[in-house]
């Protein structure tokens, strides 16, 4: 029997795993739940577990510098579309995104993934120049080196704080800030401006993938498959249990008629896993690291995963 630690967030995607209704042959997992900052903090540097959910953003980085001590099985446990993670000051003037070229804008971490998202979405969707925006930093979870041209540096307070105190045009957080009289979202419909973006891109922001610690994949070159399709045995039960209505599994009335209703705005599967299926959308992310300064190199899509894994479907 292999004995592993799996540090993940809980969700309907991994409580399967965790509850027993998913079991991996010959593997007891011993789970370490937490929030994804602590986790990802102590899994990138310390390595602490077998087996974690980790930041794309932060994995990108790594492993284009070729210090990454995780390899990534394509199961994306969290995505998130990110026009609702910005958030303005209403007295500067900003009514769309063009209005934020030249700001100063708070970020918990210039690799967090949501902000390597929304420095995409402003690039590409609407040309604004994110070199010549100043980005403010809480602190990262591991050092990071720039290359000339970024202006990157660190906040020396709370991001939300110099929000609301005004030390900063906008916020970039996965966290909405506390209520501020002179704060709001830049984009006020944000779900409908999300449907929008997808419909162009077929993209829903992958955020975290399930990584296995390089050591461990090497003395177990089976662990990567298995754990994918164990996941995507998860995220089956997930999806069909929101379709239920005999007892409603979440606290939604009418969660079954949203889920219908979502799951035929982006094309029949919600929430898609493996390699295939995917790779344009990690494609993009791994653009978006090198304009960013995130990646010194080009990193294909396919360096980021387990060899075994890249041809699983789900």
């Amino acid at each position: 029997m292999l004995r592993l630690t799996l540090a993940s967030t809980l969700s309907d995607r991994t409580r399967p795993l965790l509850d027993g209704r998913v079991r991996i042959p010959n593997v007891e997992i011993h789970h370490v739940p937490g929030e994804p900052e602590d986790i990802f903090r102590r899994a990138l540097r310390d390595g602490a577990f077998e087996v974690s959910e980790l930041s794309m953003g932060s994995h990108i980085t790594t492993t284009a510098r070729g210090d990454a001590p995780y390899v990534g099985v394509p199961v994306f446990p969290s995505r998130a579309f990110r026009h609702g993670a910005i958030w303005v000051r209403t007295d500067r003037g900003i009514a769309r995104p063009e209005d934020l070229a030249g700001r100063t804008i708070a970020l918990p971490e210039y690799q967090q993934t949501a902000a390597l998202w929304v420095r995409g979405i402003l690039r590409e969707q609407h040309g604004v120049d994110t070199r010549a925006m100043s980005w403010r930093i809480g602190a990262e979870r591991i050092a990071i080196t720039l290359p000339p041209g970024h202006d990157v540096a660190p906040l020396g307070m709370d991001p939300e704080r110099a929000l609301h105190e005004g030390v900063v045009d906008a916020l970039v957080s996965p966290r909405p800030p506390a209520p501020h009289p002179q704060v709001a979202r830049l984009f006020p419909d944000w779900a409908r401006a999300e449907q929008a973006w997808h419909g162009v891109t077929g993209f829903f922001p992958i955020m975290h993938c399930i990584a296995v610690r390089r050591d461990v994949a090497a003395a177990h070159p089976w662990l990567p498959v298995a754990l994918f399709r164990a996941f995507a045995e998860a995220r089956r039960l997930a999806l069909a249990e929101l379709q239920l209505t005999n007892v409603l599994r979440a606290s939604l009335p009418w969660i079954a008629a949203a889920y219908e209703e979502q799951a035929a705005i982006m094309g029949g599967d919600p929430w898609p896993y493996g390699f295939a299926r995917n790779r344009d959308e990690v494609a993009a992310m791994t653009r978006f690291a090198l304009a960013d300064g995130l990646a010194g190199r080009d990193v294909a899509p396919e360096e980021l995963f387990h060899a075994s894994t890249l041809g699983e479907v789900a």
